[in-house]
């Protein structure tokens, strides 16, 4: 049975659970475009770079999806808005953080891929 666009972001918020990038890269279209607070990451490499550096500045991080609503699914695409809230260590001190997430997939081969995520602050 083909994955839904749903379980396959809970499939990468699980996979960046992990803290390993080689469960977390298949989930990512190899064109894909993520704006993180760092900048704008072109292809699945770079999005790589961007993702490890964050690993290695924030320790033990739990990463959360909530308040998800689906702007639009077709069967080849799909795209939502969400809140995310983060909790870890940063330089030995515990840090936190919570924005607002919009993410489009696309379904290739009868799996979905993340093709763009963009990760801003939460609304005044």
């Amino acid at each position: 049975m083909q994955q839904t666009p749903e379980q396959a972001l809970r499939a990468y918020e699980a996979a960046l659970a992990t803290y390993d990038w080689v469960q977390i890269a298949p989930l990512i279209h190899p064109d894909a475009c993520f704006v993180f607070s760092s900048g704008t990451h072109w292809g699945r490499e770079a999005i790589g770079e961007a993702v490890r550096r964050v690993f290695t500045i924030i320790r033990d991080e739990q990463y959360r999806i909530s308040e998800l609503q689906w702007v639009m699914q077709t069967p080849a695409f799909a795209s939502c808005i969400y809140r995310f809230d983060w909790c870890g260590v940063m330089d030995g001190q515990p840090a936190s953080g919570a924005g607002r997430g919009t993410c489009v997939l696309v379904c290739e081969n009868q799996r979905w891929l993340l093709l763009n995520e963009h990760l801003g602050p939460l609304p005044e």
